[in-house]
């Protein structure tokens, strides 16, 4: 069955617009006629003339919300890149609050060892692997670095050892890592061994001190340092003894060690490339 071709809508619409045109065609022949034409005229365009002027406001008003969203979008806009520019001068701010906070203590550190020369390193990014800890700063062989020098924090704490270094960069692996061995002392008694990292998912944070004399007498708490190489001195605090047991031989002991630092957070390290002892 074919449509019709007008709908009733299209026809009410026709319709409006015959009546309009003729209503159009009346207004401008009776325009030079007599006033009582005129009046009756404008008693039938009054109507219309509303209409149109509502349209017209309506069009208006629209018309200014249009361009006021826009406006106030453009303003929603730079006041968002005028909060994003304060928050990074905010973090920049903190980012040289906490630098200055470490160069204080490095200050204090370089006035205990006048002999110790540094060269400072941020992190750039850590291993992302689940058995190894590691870390890649931004300086290198450019800068005076070489494999075996020893990475510490502001306060002395040791990191870790340089075990490949490029041009301007350079892979630490830290002390909690399996793979790295470093000769050690107890400090207050003398007592050597190597400290090894005990790097795993249950407990990173923990150190072992091997080869320890079975009669060794430790106490918790008790200070472990490194004995020291020809790239690094010795003295420098690896960790704190928490407990001493037989190794699996029997024949001597070890030492479980709480490392001396933190490396949740950490963001800069400091290089040790040269000393007295060297």
């Amino acid at each position: 069955m074919k449509k019709p071709l007008f709908t009733s809508k299209i026809k009410t619409i026709l319709v409006a617009a015959v009546a309009l045109a003729i209503l159009t065609t009346v207004a401008v022949a009776v325009s030079g006629g007599t006033a009582p034409g005129q009046n009756v005229v404008g008693t039938l365009l009054s109507p219309l003339r509303a209409g149109v002027a509502a349209i017209d406001h309506a069009a208006l008003r629209v018309y200014d919300y249009i361009f006021s969203y826009e406006s106030l979008q453009a303003e929603k806009n730079a006041l968002e890149q005028e909060i994003l520019a304060m928050q990074e001068d905010v973090r920049t701010a903190q980012e040289y609050q906490r630098e200055n906070q470490r160069l204080k203590q490095l200050l204090k550190l370089s006035e205990a060892h006048e002999d110790y020369a540094f060269v400072d390193g941020y992190i750039i990014s850590w291993d992302a692997s689940t058995w190894r800890s590691s870390f890649t700063i931004a300086k290198g062989e450019n800068a005076g670095l070489a494999v075996g020098m020893c990475a510490i924090t502001e306060n002395g704490q040791v990191v870790g050892l340089l075990t490949e270094v490029g041009s301007n960069w350079a892979t630490v692996t830290t002390i909690l890592d399996q793979s790295l061995e470093i000769s050690a002392s107890v400090a207050s008694s003398g007592y050597t061994g190597v400290v090894q990292g005990t790097y795993s998912s249950e407990d990173t944070q923990l150190l072992r001190m091997n080869y320890l004399p079975t009669d060794a007498v430790l106490k918790n708490g008790d200070q472990v340092v490194t004995t020291g190489s020809t790239l690094y001195p010795r003295g420098l605090l690896l960790g704190y003894v928490t407990n001493v047991s037989l190794d699996e031989t029997g024949v001597a002991k070890y030492a479980a060690l709480e490392a001396s630092c933190n490396l949740d957070g950490l963001e800069q390290v400091f290089v040790i490339t040269d000393y007295a002892g060297s």
